[in-house]
């Protein structure tokens, strides 16, 4: 019995963790194009750097937005 319960919190566990990421937004630009957007997931290769300030994570696209605003790489461009 013990061991069902701990299988099934482990399985609730793993099916609520993508809904936790969702609240993550990223400034990053684009090395080819030096084009700044907004992303939902950490970039994870190297065609996407993370330029927002010592690399904040921003909890809604409108707060990421704005920041993108004062980040002098996109502002530059």
């Amino acid at each position: 019995m013990k061991l069902r319960i701990a299988t099934t919190a482990v399985m609730l566990a793993a099916l609520s963790l993508p809904a936790f990421a969702a609240d993550e937004f990223y400034v990053v630009q684009d090395v080819k194009t030096k084009k700044c957007t907004i992303v939902d997931k950490k970039p994870m290769d190297t065609s996407m750097t993370v330029v927002s300030p010592a690399g904040t994570i921003y909890k809604t696209r409108t707060e990421a937005e704005s920041s993108m605003k004062t980040v002098k790489v996109c502002t530059s461009n």
